[in-house]
């Protein structure tokens, strides 16, 4: 096998706005096409994105829209003549999709979880509708954000038949650092979510108000109107993927805070810490299990869990902080690209194409394998 021919139903891959998700899609099918492979992905029509769209035609995949699920029905040749299927995470009516995709795929069929933790503890809330806990075991593969024990969970108290961690990465072509003025101390950029406010409010607005010498920053959508921001902290509502190194360069530290169902599971980096390393941007992070499997804290990251290890970060020199930088960024270009989210993605679907079918899919093509 030289190529591969893959169909993805994710949530978006048109608009950033609101949601990582695309922005993962974006650097992971970059890399794969990369790799001479084609891509098709359908995303469900939805005003939300459609309204937000910063995408339409990329390059290094086929974008289709459909309204619903009997509209889906017409792309059902292709899901037949793909090498492989994969349904993502917080798609519309996913579970139906999911197993629409089951019915029709003559390959593997492939499930891209952007939420894992959250994912499961919305199935033992009842919560979940773009999965059932039953669907797992019918895939094929699970490729989750998040590794370690979860991924052990998965297979064994789900009967998924491989779960495998497909981590977030940024695209370096994009994530560079950018010759801009420092015009912050500490900046965060992030969708409002309930469950990370409370970190905010410990690690950044908390160091704020005792730091009124200080500048801050939180940009990102949907944060309630009734938050008492201190007067030195800037709000921006949205900042734009292709703004984000600009952002993150003129951030002296930026803070990367975790969702609570994904520090409870431990090994769930978000794609603003890959974003960010990128840039060079020092980064001061929450604690969780299986970060400093990802960057070395004291040399590649600053862990705190207290508005006082906050301010006291913030106090580093300058040489030492473009230390800090410069060995994120480097170990971020040796581990975290999406080149190398790609080789793991296209490793695994060749596997699970040969389980489905040992004779079509051996031998691989030489150096097919990464």
């Amino acid at each position: 096998m030289t190529s591969m021919k893959i169909v993805v139903l994710g949530l978006s891959l048109s608009s950033a706005w609101g949601n990582g998700h695309a922005v993962t899609y974006r650097a992971l099918l970059k890399a794969f096409a990369a790799r001479g492979h084609e891509v098709l992905f359908l995303e469900r029509q939805t005003p939300w994105y459609a309204e937000h769209r910063d995408v339409s035609d990329p390059p290094y995949a086929r974008l289709e829209f459909y309204h619903d699920l009997e509209e889906l029905q017409r792309w059902a040749g292709e899901i037949a003549a793909a090498d492989a299927v994969i349904v993502g995470s917080y798609v519309p009516d996913g579970a139906q999709v999911g197993h629409w995709a089951m019915l029709n795929a003559e390959g593997p069929v492939a499930f891209y979880d952007i939420d894992t933790p959250v994912t499961l503890a919305n199935l033992q809330r009842g919560a979940a509708d773009y999965i059932s806990a039953e669907q797992i075991a019918d895939y094929d593969l699970y490729f989750s954000f998040t590794g370690g024990p979860t991924l052990q969970r998965l297979e064994a108290d789900y009967g998924s038949p491989a779960a495998r961690a497909l981590y977030c990465s940024a695209d370096p072509e994009i994530y560079r650092p950018v010759d801009t003025p420092l015009r912050w101390d500490l900046s965060y950029l992030g969708t409002y979510s309930p469950d990370r406010q409370p970190g905010l409010e410990r690690l950044l607005l908390e160091p704020a108000r005792r730091a009124p010498h200080l500048r801050f920053a939180v940009a990102g959508p949907q944060y309630p109107a009734d938050i008492d921001w201190p007067p030195n902290v800037e709000r921006l509502e949205h900042v734009l993927p292709a703004d984000h190194p600009a952002f993150y360069s003129a951030s002296r530290f930026t803070l990367n805070l975790t969702r609570a169902d994904m520090v409870a599971a431990g090994f769930s980096p978000s794609i603003r810490l890959f974003e960010a390393a990128a840039c060079g941007a020092p980064i001061i992070s929450d604690l969780w299990q299986g970060i400093d499997v990802l960057f070395t804290p004291g040399e590649e990251i600053i862990l705190a869990q207290t508005g006082d290890a906050v301010l006291a970060a913030l106090t580093m020199a300058e040489p030492e902080r473009a230390a800090l930088a410069a060995a994120a960024r480097r170990r971020m270009q040796a581990a975290h690209t999406p080149a190398h989210r790609a080789e793991t993605l296209e490793r695994e679907l060749i596997l699970a194409i040969a389980r489905r079918s040992p004779v079509a899919a051996q031998p691989a093509a030489p150096g097919l394998v990464a």
